[in-house]
């Protein structure tokens, strides 16, 4: 399944993307979908399965614009 983490900036957004991948998880930047209600337009998807380290990345660093995950859901998020 697949994961989105929502920024409500862009440079964050892209920071959060280039840790994740330094960290071994492949993701990328994608367009924010409507049923996030926040963000830059750009969100890092990535598989479920790296949540855990996904949620490491952000422990270790200070994303104040960070608004939440959305999982994919039937053809959306939620």
């Amino acid at each position: 399944m697949t994961v989105l983490a929502v920024f409500r900036s862009r440079a964050q957004s892209l920071d959060f993307l280039s840790a994740l991948k330094a960290a071994g998880v492949v993701a990328q930047a994608v367009s924010t979908p409507k049923e996030a209600g926040v963000g830059c337009g750009i969100s890092v998807k990535f598989d479920e399965r790296m949540l855990f380290r996904a949620k490491a990345v952000l422990a270790k660093r200070p994303y104040s614009a960070f608004a939440g995950f959305l999982r994919g859901q039937g053809g959306g998020f939620v």
